[in-house]
């Protein structure tokens, strides 16, 4: 899933900030953190423990993306902000590095392309061999290098703002390289995008922050509109959605971060058991025929099936909606150095319940005393709502992919089954973790070896 919203682009974070970036892996299975002093890759399974799986002392990173659970992880350092460089960390070697033009803003990848954005270009490379595919000049201005690559390599659609003064979205064919469709999704500058697991979904907020709209891909329209507030311009720095796309997850520069069900409602006629805000509603839906059509469509948004008060405000947030030892949990990484984990009731909503915090710098000694007495509800809480927890009985046939050797050894061609339609997690050997990424910018082969 595209979560990777913690850095401020290559002049870093603000004055104070524990982490340069934060991202969570295409699954949520595992997250990335960069500071000053250097990067560390966590495994996100269990409530209880953050395991550290990889840690780095390249200084300054400002973009570290993992692709799935793989050794494969991208990274950019602000002293070298052009420079892109691809690691197996696992064996400690650099596959490749390539530098651009520019500053780079952002990186996207699935398991057929990696997407690097810079302001006013975007690049797109074939994952298998790292050979540029297409290159998007002239793109409108993009300071914050927003833009969203679904995870889903069968339906590999990228966004990106078609505009820097509304906010237009163009969907882009990244398998196919060919425009798909412009959505006019906001009067206001886009500020966060994310695709569904499926592809088939895409988010979308403005600079204001008021409204959340998700629309169908490749169609680009509209199915949901949902309002997060109406009394302040809020930024909004992350968009995820759940692994189902049945839920979307907002986090903002506020404290409080919301979690809409998107669901459509059934007719009035359908209704089992009539209620009070039932009744309210279908006198709002009547009267909204009466009023300006700007007016009523505010009446028709639905607001957030659950929330989280965090213990922080004015600083950014990731969120992400993951699975987590068969619960559903929300995750929210913060940037002064922490990891939250909230239990989410799927049927009634409301509060979400903290169960667990992790720092993820730092001594953890000195921080087990605070999560202790941090704790609202014990973790064994959790099971209270385990059977309510909707997991589909069944999903999308298992596709498969060619599993692919680093030196074409004898694995070459193994069928494997591709991770974001498996059960769970896919633990892969080494040689079959990612396509064959042995080729540098200068073609001398030039950097493996080298330690990350």
């Amino acid at each position: 899933m595209e979560t990777e919203e913690g850095a401020d682009g290559p002049g870093g974070p603000g004055p104070g900030l524990g982490l340069c970036c934060a991202s969570f892996n295409q699954d949520s299975t595992s997250l990335a953190v960069g500071t000053k002093t250097g990067y560390r890759l966590f495994s996100v399974t269990s409530v209880d423990k953050l395991d550290c799986i990889h840690e780095s002392e390249t200084p300054e990173v400002y973009i570290v993306e993992r692709l799935f659970s793989s050794s494969l992880v991208v990274v950019v350092s602000q002293s070298m902000p052009r420079r892109m460089n691809v690691y197996h960390f696992k064996k400690g070697t650099e596959i490749c590095n390539y530098s651009y033009s520019n500053n780079i803003l952002a990186v996207r990848l699935n398991r057929q392309r990696l997407v690097v954005c810079l302001e006013e270009s975007i690049y797109i490379h074939n994952i298998k061999d790292m050979k540029l595919l297409k290159t998007l000049l002239n793109t409108p201005s993009n300071p914050s290098g927003l833009c969203a690559l679904s995870i889903n390599h069968s339906n590999s659609f990228l966004a990106y703002p078609g505009s820097d003064t509304i906010g237009e979205i163009i969907v882009y064919d990244a398998n196919n390289l060919s425009t798909v469709t412009m959505i006019p999704a906001h009067d206001s500058p886009l500020a966060a995008i994310t695709f569904s697991a499926s592809g088939t979904k895409l988010a979308s907020a403005s600079e204001r922050g008021t409204v959340i709209r998700v629309f169908s891909i490749p169609e680009g329209l509209r199915l949901f509109e949902f309002r997060r507030g109406m009394k302040r311009y809020v930024n909004i720095s992350s968009l995820s959605f759940s692994p189902d796309a049945q839920f979307l997850c907002a986090s903002s520069n506020t404290e409080t971060v919301h979690i809409f069900k998107l669901e459509q409602h059934s007719p009035s006629g359908e209704e089992e058991a009539p209620s009070w805000s039932a009744y309210v509603g279908k006198m709002f839906t009547a009267a909204s025929s009466y009023l300006p059509a700007q007016v009523s469509g505010m009446m028709s948004q639905d607001r957030a099936f659950a929330t989280v008060r965090l213990q922080m405000a004015g600083q950014r947030n990731v969120c992400a909606l993951a699975t987590i030892q068969k619960l559903p949990r929300l995750l929210v990484a913060s940037s002064d150095g922490q990891l939250f984990i909230y239990n989410i009731d799927p049927q009634d909503g409301g509060e979400c319940t903290l169960v667990q915090k992790h720092r993820l710098f730092g001594s953890d000694k000195e921080w087990e005393e605070t999560n202790q007495s941090d704790m609202t509800e014990a973790p064994q809480a959790c099971q209270s709502y385990a059977a309510t927890v909707a997991i589909p009985t069944s999903g999308p046939v298992t596709a498969t992919l060619t599993g692919y050797s680093e030196d074409g050894g004898a694995k070459k061609g193994e069928v494997i089954p591709e991770h974001e339609f498996a059960a769970g997690p896919v633990c892969l050997d080494d040689e079959t973790e990612f396509p064959p990424i042995n080729w540098c910018r200068d073609g001398s082969g030039r950097g493996k070896g080298r330690r990350p």
